[in-house]
C-alpha cells in the first residue's frame, strides 16, 4: 500500500502538468507588548519587499487583504519598540493568515547606531541558550516526522539518544530531565510510549498544526521554571479560526488524522483534532512480532469575554497498545526482549488571563494523568516484569507579570500540586547482565504528595547597555526527608553594539526524584532533590539582518544524583532512555535501594550560524557541539556518562524555488557514546562499565515539499527520505542468547515517507 501510494505521489510531483489558477486571501494579526501582553496601537506593517503595508488600530490589530497566494516576511516597527521581521508567514487560499507578534520595549540609544530590524526573537526573562522555533521552521524539518521534539534534535547542545526516538539529551544531561509547557500547562512527557520517569518516547501526540511556536532553553533558564535541570521546552498553540469553520485531513509517514476548528458565538474559537497510526495495520500484513498501536486527541477552547479577560480550555489525550504475535518460536524469543507498554496520557484544565495596565496574570488548574500498564514476558511468556502504575497530578498555579517601566519587569509566581501516586508491580528473581539479583516478588505501594513552588524573577536595563536578570525560587516536595530547595539564578547581557552582545547565566537548578524510584525501600525517602549548578557564557552576533552565529560555552555541576547501594557502579543519570526492559537491566525504574550519592559534571562548548528564510530564500542551521560528561558513584570510580557524545555536528538547509516547491536537507553528525561489552559467558564486568564506545554515527535526510492552492483550499504533499546512503548505525548492544555472541541492533536504513495535508 505504502509502495503504491508512494508511486502514485512521485507521478503526481514530477508529471503534473496543470498550472493552478490565482487567488487571493488575507493576512490578520495582533501586536503586543511582550512582557505585559498589552496591544500596541500604531505599529507599522510592513510586507518586507513590496510597498504593501497598514498599521495597528487601538487594539493592536492589523489586517492585509487582497495579497497573492505565497510566502512573505513582515516587517513592525514602533518608537520606543524593537523592530522584528517575522518570517515564514504562509499565505493560502484555505483562509486568512493569523499572525501574533510580541514586540519588545527598548531604551537601547547607542551612540551613532541606528537600530536594525531583527529576524530573531528576545524575551527579557531568558537570555542566553534560547531558540525559537516557529511553525513553519519545525514542519518542513528533513527526518522530523512533523514533530516538534526531533526538530529540535537539530539544535546546538542537543543530542539523541536513539535515532528512532524523541529522548532528549541536552548538554549531557539525562533524558528525564527535560521540562514540557504546553501552552502555559505543565506535562510529564508529551510521547506516545514514554518512559516511566523519564520525557522520552518514540513520537510526540501534540499535533504540530495546532503549534503556533516552540522556545527552547537548552540551559541557564530564568526562575519562572523548576523541578527540571537541563531544559525547558514551551509550546504555544494558536486559536482556532474566528471567520467559518474549517479543518485538515491528513496522512504522514506514520498516521492519519483529522483536524476541525472554527468560531464560537462571535467572541470565543475552537481546535479540535483526532489522529492515529496506521503502522499497526503495515505490521501485521508483514508478519511482525511486535505491532504498536497509537491515537491522540487535542481539543482547544478559547473565549474572550472582552480585550482584557480571556477563558481557554485545553485537553490532549494519548492512548497507546502494544500486541505481540507470538505464533512461532522466533516470535516469541523476539517479544522476550522487549518491554511492552499500554499506556493512557492526558492532560487536562482550564487557564485564566486577566489584562491591567502594565501587566497581567494567569491563573491555571490542570490535572495530567498517565497509567502505565508494562509487562514483559519469556518465551514461555511467563512473566519477567509486570507493572501497572498510575501517576495523576492536580496542579493550581498563578504567574503576574508587571512593568515597572519601560526597560524593568518583574514576574512573580506561585504554584500547588496534589499528587496521587499508585503502583502494583512484580520483577521475581531477575539476575542482571552483571550477575546481581533484583527480587520484588510483588511491591503495592499506593502514596499521596504534594509539591509547591515560588518564584521571583526581576530584570532591568541599566545604562541603555546592560540587561540584567535577578531571580530566586523555592520548591517543595514532601514525597523525601529534605523537602525543601532554593535555587536563585542570574543573568547578565551586555550590548557591545546593536549587533552584538556579550551573556552570562548562573544558579541552581533542582529536580526532584521520580515517584516510583521512591517505593522499592523505605530508605529511599532520604533521597535530596537533584542539584545542578550551572555556569554558561556566550557571545552572539548578527552578521546580517537574517544571519546570526552564536558561541557559547558551559559547565554544569551535578550534586546529590540517585544511585545504586547495591550496584555501586550505577547512577540513574545513566537511564531514561529507549524502552527499557530486561536488556537494560530495568535500571531506569530505581527498584532498589538508592542513595544520593552520585555526582558529575558535564561541560562544552557551542557554535552555531543560523540563516532565517527572508528575500534570499534560503534558510538553514549549521552547529558544532563539543561535550564531555563525567559521573562519580558510591565506587568513587569516575566514568563517562552513558549519553557522553563528544562531537556533534548539524546541518540543515532548505531553499525555497517558488511559491509552490521547496525542498531541504539535514546532515547529522556524532561521535558515539559509550557501552559496556559483553564477555565470553554472555556477562558485563563492572570494570568494564562504560570503557569502549560505539562507532559514529551520521546520516543525510531530504526532504521536498510541493504547495496546490485552490479556491477555498489547499494541499501540501511532501516527500521525505531519511538515511539518503542507507547507513545501519549502531545504537546499542544486547547478547544473543541463541547465537552466544553479542549483538549489535542498528538504526533502520533509508527510510521513504511521504505526507498529504489537505486544508479547508
Amino acid at each position: 500500500m505504502i509502495n503504491l501510494i508512494t508511486l502514485f505521489l512521485l507521478s503526481v510531483f514530477f508529471f503534473y502538468s496543470q498550472v493552478s489558477a490565482q487567488f487571493n486571501s488575507t493576512l490578520l494579526g495582533k501586536v503586543v507588548e511582550e512582557a505585559s501582553k498589552e496591544p500596541i496601537p500604531g505599529v507599522s506593517v510592513s510586507i518586507v519587499g513590496t510597498n504593501l503595508g497598514t498599521s495597528t488600530d487601538i487594539e493592536g490589530n492589523f489586517r492585509i487583504g487582497n495579497l497573492e497566494i505565497g510566502v512573505y516576511q513582515l516587517r513592525f516597527s514602533a518608537v520606543g519598540f524593537s523592530t522584528v521581521i517575522k518570517t515564514d508567514i504562509m499565505v493560502n487560499a484555505s483562509k486568512p493568515t493569523e499572525v501574533l507578534v510580541n514586540l519588545t520595549q527598548t531604551d537601547i540609544e547607542l551612540e551613532g547606531v541606528t537600530v536594525k530590524a531583527n529576524f530573531f526573537e528576545f524575551d527579557p526573562s531568558n537570555t542566553g541558550s534560547v531558540s525559537n522555533l516557529s511553525y513553519e521552521e519545525i514542519r518542513r524539518a528533513p527526518g522530523g516526522f512533523e514533530d516538534v521534539i526531533r526538530a529540535l534534535s537539530l539544535l546546538p547542545g542537543v543530542a539523541q539518544a536513539s535515532a528512532g526516538r524523541n529522548d532528549l539529551v541536552v548538554r549531557g544531561g539525562a533524558p528525564s530531565e527535560n521540562l514540557y509547557i504546553v501552552d502555559g500547562f505543565v506535562v510529564p512527557n508529551i510521547n506516545h510510549f514514554g518512559t516511566q520517569g523519564a520525557t522520552g518516547g518514540p513520537i510526540s501526540y501534540v499535533n504540530l498544526d495546532f503549534v503556533r511556536e516552540a522556545t527552547f532553553s537548552t540551559g541557564g533558564f530564568s526562575s519562572l521554571y523548576g523541578d527540571k535541570i537541563s531544559s525547558v521546552l514551551n509550546i504555544d498553540l494558536r486559536d482556532g479560526r474566528s471567520d467559518k469553520f474549517g479543518g485538515k485531513a491528513t496522512i504522514s509517514a506514520t498516521q492519519f488524522g483529522l483536524n476541525i476548528e472554527g468560531p464560537i458565538a462571535g467572541k470565543g474559537n475552537y481546535i479540535f483534532s483526532a489522529r492515529r497510526s496506521y503502522l499497526d495495520f503495515i505490521f501485521k500484513a508483514a508478519g511482525f512480532n511486535f505491532i504498536p498501536e497509537y491515537y491522540d486527541a487535542l481539543a482547544k477552547i478559547t473565549y474572550n469575554f472582552d480585550s482584557k479577560n480571556k477563558l481557554s480550555y485545553l485537553f490532549i489525550g494519548a492512548f497507546d497498545n502494544v500486541n505481540f504475535n507470538n505464533n512461532t518460536a522466533k516470535n516469541r524469543y523476539n517479544n522476550s526482549r522487549i518491554l511492552g507498554s499500554d499506556q493512557t496520557s492526558y492532560i487536562a484544565g482550564i487557564s485564566f488571563r486577566h489584562l491591567f495596565p502594565k501587566g497581567f496574570f494567569d491563573l491555571v488548574l490542570s490535572r495530567n494523568f498517565t497509567d502505565y500498564n508494562s509487562s514483559q514476558k519469556d518465551t514461555l511468556l511467563n512473566p519477567i516484569f509486570l507493572n501497572d502504575s498510575k501517576e495523576g497530578e492536580n496542579e493550581l498555579k498563578g504567574d503576574l507579570i508587571y512593568k515597572i517601566s519601560p526597560s524593568e519587569e518583574i514576574n512573580v509566581g506561585l504554584s500547588l500540586k496534589q499528587i496521587k501516586f499508585r503502583a502494583d508491580l512484580i520483577l521475581p528473581n531477575f539476575y542482571t547482565s552483571f550477575g546481581e539479583i533484583i527480587n520484588i516478588p510483588n511491591l503495592k505501594s499506593e502514596e499521596s504528595y504534594t509539591k509547591a513552588g515560588m518564584y521571583v524573577n526581576y530584570s532591568n536595563l541599566l545604562f541603555n547597555r546592560v540587561r540584567i536578570g535577578v531571580g530566586i525560587r523555592g520548591d517543595y516536595f514532601s514525597g523525601i526527608n529534605d523537602k525543601l530547595s532554593i535555587s536563585p539564578r542570574f543573568s547578565i547581557v551586555y550590548y557591545l553594539n546593536d549587533l552584538a552582545n556579550l551573556f552570562f547565566n548562573c544558579g541552581y537548578y533542582y529536580q526532584t526524584p521520580s515517584y516510583i524510584w521512591l517505593i522499592a525501600d523505605e530508605s529511599n525517602k532520604n533521597l535530596k532533590s537533584i542539584r545542578a549548578n550551572q555556569f554558561i557564557l556566550g557571545y552572539e552576533r548578527k552578521l546580517k539582518e537574517d544571519v546570526r552565529i552564536k558561541l557559547e560555552g558551559y559547565l554544569k555541576i551535578y550534586n546529590d544524583y540517585p544511585a545504586s547501594v547495591n550496584r555501586p557502579y550505577l547512577i540513574l543519570s545513566n537511564t531514561g532512555a529507549g524502552y527499557g526492559g530486561a536488556d537494560e537491566n530495568f535500571a531506569s525504574y530505581g527498584l532498589e535501594q538508592l542513595t544520593s550519592g552520585g555526582k558529575g559534571n558535564a561541560y562544552g562548548v557551542e557554535f552555531s550560524l543560523q540563516k532565517k528564510l527572508s528575500e534570499v530564500p534560503l534558510y538553514g542551521l549549521l552547529s558544532f557541539t563539543y561535550n564531555q560528561s563525567n559521573f562519580t558513584v558510591i565506587d568513587n570510580v569516575k566514568r563517562p556518562g552513558s549519553f557522553d557524545q563528544r562531537w556533534i555536528i548539524n546541518l540543515s538547509a532548505g531553499y525555497m524555488f517558488s511559491k509552490n516547491w521547496e525542498g531541504s536537507v539535514k546532515f547529522r553528525f556524532a561521535s558515539g557514546n559509550p557501552y559496556t561489552p559483553f564477555n565470553e559467558s554472555g556477562m558485563q564486568n563492572v570494570k568494564d562499565y562504560n570503557s569502549v564506545r560505539y562507532k559514529s554515527t551520521h546520516s543525510l535526510d531530504f526532504r521536498i515539499d510541493r504547495r496546490w492552492n485552490f479556491e477555498k483550499w489547499n494541499l501540501i504533499t511532501y516527500i521525505d527520505i531519511q538515511n539518503v546512503y542507507n547507513n545501519k548505525n549502531s545504537n546499542s548492544v544486547r547478547w544473543n542468547y541463541l547465537e552466544k555472541k553479542a549483538d549489535f541492533q542498528s538504526s533502520i536504513g533509508i527510510l521513504p515517507s511521504i505526507g498529504i495535508n489537505a486544508e479547508f
